[in-house]
């Protein structure tokens, strides 16, 4: 990607700058994305984990603070196959940590959250808000849908772990390709989880896809300052994608274990775990990493069913003032956060982004 293509695609996204904040469900808000837009960078909202309706109150939320370009993100995974022995046992192997906080694990576990793939009412609220750009995580949706999102103007782009996947999301005739670095905090946004991951590094995928495929390509995974992001660009990319970078704004809606854990020593110790969700995803070392280092994938219910276990552990032990078993999701360069309010955060990375020009 030379650097009139970048300037290009940059001018059809409508932002000024190069950054793009990481749509982290359950983490970005309303007035994060707005302050991030408003900075002229790309804001973003993580739908994975909302119901239509609560993604229609995001959406109105963040289009009353700003009039800038906004980025949507939604889950593709497979929708969930229970299976209740699985589930089972998982319940039994978690019951001894839930009595350490005086709770008991539920009797059942659930499928949580709904895939894109199985919500044709997400898919109406996206047609009928018409976001300037949608990404996808986990796989792409039917050739129909992405059809039909781009008939009404948006610009798609999804997530890629490897070559493969990314040749799939050129071949789907997306717009562009996030090029998803082992190092990324949260979920790996691999298409199947059972498969091999070669655990491509951030700036060598990114080197890789931009010298092969016609699309841009976006860099995600350890980036957190500007010469990150001169670096991401000087590889070939178009933009890169911060996540952990923004986790610390005040407006983020991470809570007070998670972010005294980003600016403590657990952020030198990030690790991969199924444990918490149910597929692969980049965690502060905390309790619940621990415990995943002594189970198999076998052993763990199927995402995102896994997920209402760590969402009940971690609601127990919070209560007794324990955050060890939070989703507490950030990537390998989590040790140069900074506490800073999103606009500033961007003036600041646009400026950082400058001196090393």
């Amino acid at each position: 990607m030379n650097m009139a293509r970048s300037s290009e695609f940059l001018s059809r996204l409508g932002i000024s700058h190069p950054i793009i904040q990481a749509p982290m469900a359950g983490v970005s808000t309303p007035t994060m994305a707005a302050a991030v837009s408003n900075a002229g960078a790309l804001g973003s909202l993580g739908l994975g984990a909302d119901t239509v309706e609560s993604a229609a109150r995001a959406i109105e939320a963040t289009r009353a603070l700003t009039d800038r370009p906004l980025h949507l993100n939604v889950f593709c995974h497979r929708p969930a196959v229970s299976d209740t022995g699985i589930e089972q046992a998982w319940l039994t192997r978690l019951a001894s940590e839930f009595a350490r906080y005086h709770a008991t694990p539920p009797v059942r576990l659930r499928e949580i959250y709904t895939s894109f793939l199985a919500d044709p009412g997400m898919l109406g609220l996206l047609l009928e808000t018409k976001p300037e750009i949608v990404s996808f995580h986990f796989g792409l949706p039917p050739r129909l849908v992405i059809e039909a999102l781009r008939q009404a103007g948006i610009i798609l782009v999804a997530s890629a772990t490897n070559f493969v996947e990314a040749k799939i999301i050129a071949d789907a005739g997306l717009d562009a390709v996030i090029a998803q670095g082992y190092e990324a905090g949260g979920h790996r946004g691999m298409f199947d989880p059972d498969s091999r991951d070669d655990r491509l590094g951030t700036f060598a995928l990114t080197r890789m896809l931009a010298a092969t495929l016609e699309i841009p390509v976006i860099a995600a995974g350890g980036i957190m300052d500007g010469a990150g992001i001169a670096a991401a660009l000087k590889l070939g990319a178009a933009a890169a994608q911060l996540g952990t970078a923004f986790v610390a704004c005040p407006e983020s809606s991470a809570d007070t274990g998670y972010r005294a854990a980003l600016a403590g020593h657990a952020a030198h110790h990030t690790a991969m775990t199924r444990a918490i969700s149910g597929r692969p995803a980049r965690c502060l070392a905390n309790k619940f990493t621990a415990l995943g280092e002594s189970v198999s994938p076998a052993e763990i219910p199927a995402y995102p069913i896994a997920y209402d276990a760590g969402k009940s552990l971690h609601a127990a032990a919070k209560a007794r003032g324990e955050y060890g078993f939070g989703a507490q999701w950030a990537g390998q360069g989590a040790p140069l956060s900074r506490a800073l309010p999103a606009r500033e955060l961007v003036e600041i990375l646009v400026r950082e982004l400058a001196e090393t020009n």
